[in-house]
């Protein structure tokens, strides 16, 4: 078995494009070696990235395709025979096949008989398929932004591409690509190695030799090394940790080739300034990590992940000048600070005026007015529904919410918005609940952060982000695709996970319909349906991809019910504790043979009865399962509206040596349309008392 290495040189790729491209294109490698019959049973696949390549080594890849035999299809034999003797169709077909025309046997199959040939098709080397098929496979990586670079020339790729290594054991595959050709040159760390390139003798050599030229091509082994140099680093400070930021520890894994780590210093007076300004200025600005000591406040230090291996000497030069640019960013946030406390954010608001939400949409004046109306109309609802908020609090919120974008600090650390204007709200004594929805609006700003601390900062959070995607679908800027330019796909799932958390009593018809009320918007009641299904796909996506629930549970729980989020969730976790149990499986089988039996006499003509007929219940099996449903109804209904799922559940499990006797005993389709009919109409009865939880006829066995 041979070993296949595949080297993309590039200029550097944007950190957050890495992870991604690195995995397809091992995906694609993989896929093109297995589709051409050259990968062995024994194979393995690694991959490999840094800012300046991607890479990807296979082992067990066959030298050439095993031959094959394929059958031809040809004419039909009356056309290729006439008399018995060959017509020139057959000896056309046999040409094209290569095969003499009495080697031709003939295939009957559901459009008549035909003459067929067996071919030999001789298996192709590893070295010239991959030559010609790489290319396509290199330029479908998918990237979010792209460029051209050769005038004339049609591939784009997210950056230039200097080299490319191609090797299968020690022989070069002429892979050619934005007119680049395969060789054995890779290239080092581009300041400690400089310009000679690597020769990568075989495969199997490719990490040793980038190692010795000062590159780590394997991210995992930079993420280990980084976190251990963060945790050496840290120990020079008696007490202190590094701040836990696993997105800060990725960017870094994917901006350098050779990490190393060194300590730094700011003067401790900037702590005066809030924490979330500066580690806002280290971590998004700099990306440098910050450093807490044993209470878990912030420490006067910081460490910065260099790409680079400096002595001494040098990192001393480089952790003074780190420092400096620090300081003069510090310096810029407690300008700005103190600059914006010169106008309160209740004088703020009349300045959105000047900044534009969406040229359809007007200003976030215009949006703070659509905002304030909606959620004094979402609180009034959930103040119906139980749930004590404070009204003027959500008001004051609301109006103020957005005021922290026309704020110095928010303009030069835009990261921010939202947590200025609550630490502002703070400063100029705005009461805390209000405050605190404020900081809180943009929250969670991804499916697994945390949301809004209050109910009130729920309800200013929900109202912002339904009215933004239901104006945005109404002037018909619904995500497409791929395409999500005003992020509408992440308020959905903000709105999701504030409902899931919080038991505000807001089923999502009901937040769709408050701001479609309160719309400006002429189309936005046509698009209401369309709002819906945009929210169910993402609830669908929560409960699958963050929840981790099975998708027939979840197809199963949906079918039932996709308008209230918390119930949903409920329903989904009591459905995966009972799935794997016997009778739970045997009722679920029992519920998808009652759904095709019914949709399968609705073909047909029959109709069930709309009133089950206690006379013409004639089998003792059937008699048996309408008196226990008839029972247990009431029972699984009370305890669904006490949302004690488990133990409903566990009820319609207990059916299922009743519904077993019955689809043994009784036959549905009765010839005597009147017990036919009673008979559909019981097991319709059945489906819709006991599929109020879930569509049991989704589940999956086994």
């Amino acid at each position: 078995m041979a070993e296949f290495l595949l080297e993309i040189g590039l200029e550097e790729i944007p950190a957050r494009m890495i992870a991604g491209a690195q995995a397809e294109l091992a995906r694609r490698v993989e896929a093109l070696l297995k589709r051409e019959r050259l990968l062995d049973e024994s194979s393995a696949v690694t991959s490999y990235s840094t800012p300046r390549r991607l890479a990807v080594v296979v082992q067990g890849v066959v030298a050439k395709q095993a031959d094959v035999e394929e059958q031809m299809l040809g004419p039909a034999t009356k056309v290729a025979f006439k008399d018995g003797q060959p017509t020139p169709a057959a000896v056309a077909f046999a040409k094209k096949a290569g095969v003499d025309v009495a080697s031709l046997t003939t295939l009957t199959n559901t459009k008549g008989e035909y003459v067929t040939a067996i071919v030999k098709k001789p298996g192709r080397g590893a070295v010239e398929l991959l030559a010609e098929m790489l290319p396509a496979e290199i330029g479908g990586i998918y990237w979010a932004k792209s460029m051209y670079w050769r005038p004339g020339k049609p591939e784009r790729f997210v950056r230039l591409v200097r080299w490319i290594v191609a090797l299968l054991d020690s022989a070069v595959v002429p892979v050619e690509f934005a007119g680049v050709r395969a060789g054995n040159e890779s290239r080092g760390h581009r300041i400690l190695h400089g310009a000679a390139p690597v020769v990568i003798s075989a495969p199997e050599d490719y990490v040793a030799a980038l190692e010795k030229a000062f590159v780590q091509p394997d991210p995992e082994l930079r993420r280990h090394k980084i976190r251990k140099d963060l945790d050496a680093a840290t120990r020079k400070v008696a007490g202190a940790r590094w701040r836990e930021d696993e997105a800060l520890v990725d960017a870094t894994v994917h901006l350098t080739e050779w990490p190393s780590v060194v300590l730094g210093t700011f003067e401790a007076e900037h702590l005066a300034l809030p924490e979330e300004v500066l580690v806002t200025v280290m971590r998004d600005h700099q990306k440098y990590f910050a450093v807490e000591d044993a209470k878990g406040n912030l420490a006067p230090h910081f460490l910065a992940v260099l790409n680079t291996q400096a002595d001494a000497d040098g990192a001393a030069t480089i952790e003074h000048g780190s420092a400096r640019v620090l300081r003069a960013r510090f310096n810029d946030a407690r300008f700005f600070w103190n600059a914006d406390q010169k106008i309160s954010l209740r004088d703020r608001v009349e300045m959105l005026r000047a900044v534009t939400f969406q040229k359809q949409l007007g200003s976030y004046w215009d949006k703070t007015q659509a905002n304030l109306r909606i959620a004094g109309a979402l609180a009034q609802h959930v103040k119906a529904g139980g749930l004590h908020v404070n009204e003027s609090d959500i008001d004051l919120a609301t109006m103020l919410a957005k005021a922290d974008l026309t704020a110095e600090l928010v303009k030069e650390f835009t990261e921010l918005q939202g947590i200025v204007g609550g630490l502002y709200a703070v400063v100029q004594g705005i009461p805390a609940a209000a405050a605190q929805a404020i900081y809180d609006q943009y929250k969670p700003a991804g499916v697994e952060d945390p949301g809004p601390r209050s109910a009130e900062g729920a309800v200013v959070g929900l109202a912002d982000r339904i009215n933004t995607v239901v104006d945005m679908f109404a002037i018909g800027l619904a995500p497409t695709g791929s395409k999500d330019p005003f992020a509408l796909r992440r308020a959905a799932n903000g709105i999701v996970r504030i409902l899931a958390d919080h038991p505000l009593q807001l089923t999502l018809t009901k937040l769709v319909s408050v701001a479609v009320e309160q719309s400006q918007q002429p189309k936005a009641a046509e698009r209401t349906d369309d709002v819906l299904q945009f929210l169910r796909e993402r609830l669908t996506f929560y409960l699958r991809d963050v929840l981790g629930l099975s998708y027939d549970v979840v197809n199963a729980v949906l079918a039932a019910g996709a308008d209230d989020v918390r119930d949903a969730i409920a329903r989904g976790h009591a459905l995966t504790a009972v799935r794997g149990t016997d009778d739970f499986v045997a009722i679920s089988g029992a519920f998808k043979r009652i759904k095709n039996i019914l949709a399968q006499a609705t073909s047909k003509g029959d109709q069930p009865a709309a009133h089950i007929r206690k006379e013409l219940l004639t089998e003792g099996a059937e008699q048996t399962l309408y008196a226990q449903a008839r029972e247990l109804s009431p029972q699984v209904e009370a305890l669904r509206q006490q949302r004690n799922y488990a133990m409903a559940l566990d009820h319609v499990a207990t059916l299922r040596p009743a519904v077993d006797a019955y689809f043994e005993a009784v036959m549905v389709m009765a010839p005597d349309a009147a017990l036919r009919a009673n008979r559909l109409g019981l097991l319709t009865e059945l489906l819709a008392d006991f599929s109020r939880i879930a569509d049991f006829s989704e589940m999956v066995s086994g």
